[in-house]
């Protein structure tokens, strides 16, 4: 494939543009892996990148933070010719040109071998958001939460991570109960496993206090600044939550009162640096135990490149509904 179309953001001057465009296999970046893109996805952060500009380390840049696809060359033994595989974060997307392209080349070392249970376009459905999703559940089981324990609140639960969240879950045997701004999605919802839907007014701090009254065992939390403040005031004793984005904002006001009276446990999730032997590992349980079982067109939307700025916009206003995935 001498000539491919990617998706390319540049910089003359003040002015960025985003468009479709041509390029050849001397305009990519180096690395030892070079793939023929099946699937990308879209994020959170792919919407910082190509409309906001924000974690560009120079331009021009192909954006999309995850990709799957197969193995066009490799100079590293351990990635042959035709091998399907997935490469997710580091600085895919942001500082190396990602997924939002026909063709990729990137570091051996980011590459992660299609775990078995997935196909390419399933591990795009999952991508970044699936992977958080599971370092969420798996980290918040490994602090000690059982199904028996009481309901688990999913906050921003129609974006990509909250919504395979609720349903993996679902599918774990937890009462889940779904947060979001968007009252007609409450159909949605319960069809991906929630018991309970509320507005996210619900669970956002309007009047601070050192604690409220005790209703979940432990939640899963993308959304960051007031709501992360009420869930913290709001969680049982011993319960814990996993943080693992900021749309609503990175600033959180609390106390130490939760923390020491009821022995809670604020819990960071990252996916973009996590070591490669736990990558491998989470990423194999995304394929076995983890794997949501609403990987299908209710959860999911199909686009094209040329489509991608318009979808961008979208998911930093709050209209993408699941996960979207890009066909290359």
């Amino acid at each position: 494939m001498d000539r491919f179309q990617a998706l390319v953001l540049n910089k003359i001057e003040d002015h960025t543009n985003l468009e479709v465009k041509k390029l050849t296999l001397d305009d990519l970046p180096d690395g030892e892996v070079t793939i023929k893109v099946a699937y990308s996805s879209v994020n959170y952060k792919d919407g910082l990148v190509g409309i906001q500009n924000q974690m560009v380390k120079s331009y021009p840049l192909i954006p999309g933070i995850d990709l799957s696809g197969t193995v066009m060359e490799s100079t590293d033994d351990r990635y042959k010719e035709g091998d399907e595989v997935i490469v997710t974060s580091y600085q895919l997307g942001t500082g190396h040109s990602g997924g939002f392209s026909e063709v990729a080349r990137v570091p051996a070392e980011w590459v992660v071998p299609l775990p078995k249970g997935l196909t390419l376009k399933e591990a795009m459905i999952l991508g970044t958001a699936g992977l958080t999703a599971a370092l969420s559940v798996a980290k918040l089981e490994d602090s000690g939460l059982k199904p028996e324990d009481g309901p688990v609140l999913v906050a921003g639960a129609t974006g990509g991570v909250g919504s395979i969240a609720v349903n993996m879950l679902a599918g774990r045997g937890y009462e889940v109960v779904a947060s979001t701004g968007k009252a007609d999605q409450e159909a949605y919802l319960k069809q991906l496993g929630a018991k309970g839907v509320i507005h996210r007014s619900e669970i956002e701090e309007t009047e601070p206090r050192p604690a409220r009254e005790k209703k979940w065992a432990a939640a899963i939390d993308p959304v960051g600044g007031k709501t992360l403040q009420y869930i913290l005031t709001s969680l049982k004793y011993g319960g814990s939550v996993a943080t693992c984005g900021l749309a609503g904002g990175i600033e959180v006001a609390t106390t130490v009162i939760p923390f020491i009276s009821r022995n809670i446990n604020w819990l960071g999730i990252d996916s973009v640096m996590y070591p490669m032997e736990k990558r491998l590992e989470a990423w194999n349980r995304l394929g076995d135990d983890l794997k949501p079982t609403a990987l299908n067109d209710e959860m999911v939307s199909e686009v094209s490149l040329a489509e991608l700025p318009e979808v961008l916009r979208d998911i930093l206003e709050g209209k993408i509904r699941g996960r979207t995935v890009v066909k290359l």
